[in-house]
């Protein structure tokens, strides 16, 4: 017989509560670090832990915005934005930046980060992030309390110190860090490698 387990119903449990239940096991997360710039010119910088690859083929990325927030009324004004990867080295601003900011503030400024040009599109990336995925708004679907930012990939640009010999990030160069529950935060972990299996006879 199997262990007796605790079951949570959203139903019977506050949205906070569930929120928390949710991001304390659904770990871990990696972190969309979104930059965009608004209608007038004012860059705007927040990491989203709801981040993944939509598709390969073509190559769309989404990530969650719990609200509509300064990124989301960006990127659906301009229909623009890059993800940059949130590393170990710059774990502290990232977390900076996630601050709520007045509608206007540039993060870049506020957290001592340096903006520069994309190669796609008009909103920068960040300078210190080794990688940076460049998008064109694909669409923004509502669920809930909670908006999903699809966009198609115009562009990834890295950082040549943390290529690999196969022309891809090294994962233990890019030191990539995750959001974990409550206020924990993972670093790059433990790698091992594994063959996929191939076709069972």
């Amino acid at each position: 017989m199997g262990i007796v387990r605790t079951v949570f119903d959203p139903a019977e449990s506050s949205p906070g509560r569930f929120y928390r239940l949710l991001t304390a096991t659904i770990v871990p997360r990696p972190i969309a670090w979104v930059s965009t710039e608004s209608a007038e010119g004012v860059f705007n910088l927040a990491p989203y832990s709801f981040f993944t690859v939509a598709s390969t083929d073509p190559p769309v990325v989404q990530f969650t915005s719990v609200g509509r927030k300064d990124s989301v009324r960006n990127i659906e004004q301009t229909g623009e934005f890059v993800i940059n990867i949130a590393t170990r080295g710059s774990m502290e601003k990232v977390n900076a930046s996630s601050a709520a900011f007045l509608p206007g503030v540039d993060e870049f400024r506020e957290v001592g980060l340096r903006a520069e040009p994309s190669a796609r599109v008009r909103p920068p990336r960040v300078a210190e992030s080794p990688a940076s995925i460049e998008c064109r708004l694909r669409r923004v679907i509502e669920v809930g309390d909670s908006f999903v930012v699809m966009g198609d990939v115009l562009a990834v640009t890295v950082d040549p110190g943390v290529l690999a010999e196969d022309g891809v990030p090294d994962f233990a160069a890019l030191a990539p860090v995750s959001r974990l529950g409550r206020i924990e935060w993972g670093l790059p972990p433990e790698v091992r490698e594994l063959e996929r299996p191939g076709v069972p006879e």
